[in-house]
């Protein structure tokens, strides 16, 4: 955000009962605050392309920005694309990074909370 542009609040994020191995992302800040995202795959899109699963309308989101991949033990990475301003995990600008339950993930403007059920949450 640069000065001048307009405040937004971070939205509350609560979920209740997320299944085990079920791992899901919540738009904090953003214009889709409030949406919920499932990671039902192995590898999760996200970016400002229409195809991305993960779809973020933004100028400040590069078209293939990053990915979401759960490794074999469960264990979920956020992996940047080569975005233009970067992907930061708990405001740290990363390349690739261990998720955990409770981390909050930057792509552009948008915040996201990642969310894992059972053991994780």
């Amino acid at each position: 955000m640069t000065p001048g542009d307009p405040v937004e609040s971070d939205v509350a994020v609560v979920v209740e009962g997320i299944p085990a191995d079920t791992a899901m992302l919540v738009v904090q800040r953003g214009s889709k605050a409030g949406s919920r995202f499932a990671l039902d795959n192995d590898v999760v899109t996200a970016g400002r392309h229409p195809d991305s699963d993960i779809f973020l309308d933004d100028i400040t989101v590069s078209r293939r920005h990053a990915e979401l991949r759960r490794v074999t033990d469960g264990t979920w990475l956020a992996c940047d694309t080569g975005s233009l301003n970067g992907t930061y995990l708990n405001r740290q600008r990363i390349e690739t990074a261990i998720l955990s339950s409770g981390d909050e993930l930057q792509i552009g403007k948008f915040k996201l909370v990642f969310l894992l059920g059972g053991d994780g949450a």
